[in-house]
């Protein structure tokens, strides 16, 4: 007899250690809740239980699992929500609830195991009489268990329902032997509760945290505001759609939760390496954009040629009638051409067209102008000028484009600094390499190929249809979506985006829903 409860012991010791593994790695909360609520009764034969868990303010246990297999009620955790009113902790400002056997074991921390809860002294059971007499139970034994946590707080509390003899199906008290199994594991459920909340916590803290620092990157210029958030939230349409795509190229690839964690993760950081560039090159409206924008600079020095040049005609201090200035001055060839020279030049300062052969030319020609200061000749553009104003395509310059484009490897080795967590570890690849190209042009390493990750080719999708039909750059308009999807198009068949990747854009209109989401109506110029 003694050898078979020393091998009974182990026994449970042995299920209680298993137990305990298993629920250390549970990260889905409402699947340790329900995971709490299976075992507490397997090790007990008890027919059911409610597991409650004390409210944030401390004030309520709110029910998170109520079981019953006779009745066959299952609701909580990821099931059917319980509406049921939280039990008070308190009546009033100081009086204690200690007429509820719940509320009993979470305010004392004491276990109350009754063996029958219609004969029992103490506590108010006519909540549960009166779901007796609309069910049809019988509720008989109950044992109600503190949960407390290796901090010794008390985080819910543990109410199983009665125990059954294994052989008979009888109800019958529950034993000396499980209540000292059902202490034990509640504490193990408090213990996993806690550390459970504690990931969850430190997960939200982090995902706050990444998307105020790309808050904060959008914020340094007023014209980018909402790209980041615009680009994550895109990546993950294109994701979930290649979750659920059943032909094609993706048809077997599926992300796992932690992998679109993972991605979504890069995507909000792919521009953090930005932090590190100058304002005045990320919000560069035109070409001559400075301190200020030195086209002004330069009609300055065009108005004082054509002061000069009415100077030398003797006509600058001659008294006109009214207008007649104005008439002269607009019908003097001399003015007419610095005029218009300005007004090219203006044109040019935008960015918005290619410089062509014919342009510089004519670039050169007004640049070797001469005006007077202080009594000697000056160009009328310096060499930094014309160098801008000559700017092939968009409004900043070589030198300028690198520092821009040095943020994706800024970003790698930001992110290469931070300790992910071995589930996103991959994070500074991802969205250190959303600027590279199929076909090994893009930067900053010149990946190609099957060498640039899959989640990489999509935040490199993402960002450049978020480029081509954001409104709010003031170095170029919007496209309209007919033309994004178009320029898309050949940068596919350039292989410097994903093609495939393209395709499934255009087939699951994932397009289509981001441009009625983000896209201002009369940029939206096609269904399909």
């Amino acid at each position: 007899m003694k050898r078979r409860s020393t091998t009974n012991s182990l026994s449970v010791v042995e299920r209680l250690s298993k137990i305990g593994v298993a629920l250390s790695a549970q990260r889905d909360v409402n699947r340790l809740l329900e995971l709490i609520i299976d075992e507490a009764c397997g090790l007990t034969a008890a027919d059911g239980g409610t597991l409650y868990t004390l409210s944030c303010e401390g004030n309520f246990l709110e029910f998170a699992i109520i079981y019953n297999q006779t009745l066959g009620i299952r609701k909580g955790g990821a099931g059917e929500p319980i509406d049921w009113p939280p039990v008070r902790l308190k009546r009033g400002v100081k009086r204690r609830n200690m007429a509820n056997v719940s509320a009993y074991a979470a305010l004392t921390g004491k276990v109350v195991n009754i063996p029958d809860v219609y004969n029992a002294a103490g506590f108010n059971f006519q909540g549960t009489k009166d779901f007796d007499a609309r069910s049809g139970y019988r509720s008989q034994s109950m044992l109600v268990v503190p949960m407390r946590n290796h901090e010794g707080d008390i985080i819910g509390v543990l109410q199983l329902l009665n125990a059954k003899d294994e052989k008979t199906g009888q109800v019958m008290p529950f034993s000396r032997e499980s209540v000292m199994i059902t202490e034990s594991f509640a504490s193990q459920a408090a213990v996993a509760i806690s550390q459970n909340r504690l990931i969850k916590s430190l997960e939200d803290l982090l995902d706050a945290f990444v998307k105020t620092i790309a808050q904060a990157i959008d914020e340094k210029s007023p014209y980018t505001g909402g790209h980041i958030r615009r680009v994550a939230d895109l990546t993950m349409s294109i994701a979930d759609k290649i979750n659920t795509v059943q032909t094609g190229r993706f048809a077997g690839v599926r992300f796992s939760d932690h992998e679109m964690q993972e991605l979504r993760m890069a995507a909000w950081l792919h521009d953090v390496g930005k932090i590190t560039t100058p304002e005045r090159i990320v919000d560069k409206a035109t070409k001559l954009m400075a301190a200020c924008d030195r086209l002004e600079l330069i009609k300055t020095r065009g108005e004082v040629m054509i002061r000069d040049h009415e100077l030398a005609q003797g006509r600058h201090n001659d008294p006109y009638p009214d207008g007649e200035r104005a008439k002269i001055t607009k019908d003097d060839d001399f003015a007419r051409q610095i005029q218009a020279d300005m007004d090219y030049l203006a044109s040019l300062n935008m960015g918005a067209s290619p410089v062509r052969p014919d342009d510089i030319a004519r670039l050169k020609a007004i640049a070797s102008r001469k005006w007077r200061q202080d009594g000697q000749d000056k160009p009328l553009l310096t060499d930094d000028e014309y160098q801008n104003l000559a700017v092939f395509r968009g409004t900043l310059t070589d030198a300028e484009r690198e520092i821009i484009n040095n943020h994706a490897l800024i970003t790698k080795r930001l992110l290469e600094n931070l300790p992910f967590p071995k589930r996103l570890k991959n994070i500074p690849v991802f969205a250190g390499s959303h600027h590279e190209k199929l076909d090994g042009s893009g930067y900053p390493q010149g990946m190609a190929g099957e060498e640039i990750p899959l989640q990489a080719r999509i935040i490199a999708l993402a960002d450049v249809f978020e480029a081509l039909t954001a409104g709010d750059r003031p170095y170029k308009r919007a496209n309209t979506l007919s033309e994004a999807v178009a320029i898309l198009r050949d940068m596919a068949k350039m292989r410097h985006i994903d093609a495939d990747l393209f395709s499934l854009f255009i087939e699951e209109k994932i397009y289509l829903d981001y441009a009625v989401r983000e896209m201002q109506p009369k940029q939206i110029d096609m269904e399909d």
